[in-house]
């Protein structure tokens, strides 16, 4: 038996509205410093910028094996910085 537009109660359904975090509004109105989220957007130094440069190219499965791979023991030396880039809300 078909219900239609009809519940069980024989009232009419609501039709539903999909949950959204932000609305179609909210995200038009995105701060100038949020809009860009690359990595040449931000400061960085030279060791990150080389992993960058290796990894960017990388898609897929292969990506962990490369990552790994930086992991492993390239870094030789030199400052690494403990600054955050986070943003506080």
């Amino acid at each position: 038996a078909k219900l239609g537009a009809f519940g069980k109660s024989g009232k009419r359904a609501r039709a539903t509205v999909p949950f959204r975090r932000v609305t179609e509004d909210d995200a038009r109105h995105v701060e100038e410093k949020f809009s860009d989220n690359s990595f040449y957007s931000k400061g960085f130094d030279a060791y990150g910028k080389k992993a960058h440069d290796d990894l960017i190219k990388t898609r897929g499965k292969s990506f962990r094996q490369e990552k790994t791979k930086k992991k492993r023991g390239t870094y030789r030396g030199g400052a690494i910085t403990m600054g955050v880039n986070s943003i506080k809300f």
